[in-house]
């Protein structure tokens, strides 16, 4: 699985013009499940997301807080783009990518483990054709991998 989270001053999701996700300061989240993505890896994932030390406690400091340490919010976008393997030719390959009944699980595995923690979490739609606006703070960008943590 992986994810790639972008610190945000503020974030919507819209699908067919209306507003389906909302955030203000956090993290916009999109996620890409692959073929032999379990469960383990949705909750790695996910508490990575919540860990992850990007926010600012104070200007000096440096980045010393974790969403869960922080009222961020987090917005969280299905994205199986993010499996797209394009060291051949000149169009990328999605075979990595869950095919829809098993990435659907997984990402909503990943939504409800941040909310069990505690996290305020917006999503998109599942599938839908969706425009993302987002004002990125810094920009920090990263990328997480769950095949290069066990």
């Amino acid at each position: 699985m992986r994810a790639v989270l972008q610190r945000v001053r503020q974030a919507r999701v819209l699908v067919g013009g209306e507003v389906v996700g909302e955030i203000g300061r956090g993290l916009v989240v999109f996620v890409g499940v692959a073929t032999d993505d379990t469960p383990t890896d949705a909750l790695y994932i996910a508490d990575k997301i919540a860990d992850t030390r990007i926010f600012d406690s104070d200007p000096e400091g440096g980045a010393e807080q974790s969403l869960a340490d922080s009222t961020g919010e987090a917005l969280v976008i299905s994205q199986f783009t993010l499996l797209g393997d394009c060291r051949k030719g000149r169009r990328p390959s999605w075979s990595a990518a869950a095919r829809p009944e098993q990435a659907v699980a997984l990402y909503e595995a990943v939504v409800i483990r941040l909310r069990d923690r505690g996290i305020s979490v917006a999503t998109g739609t599942f599938r839908a054709e969706m425009q993302v606006e987002l004002t990125n703070d810094g920009p920090f960008t990263v990328l997480l991998d769950s095949t290069k943590a066990f």
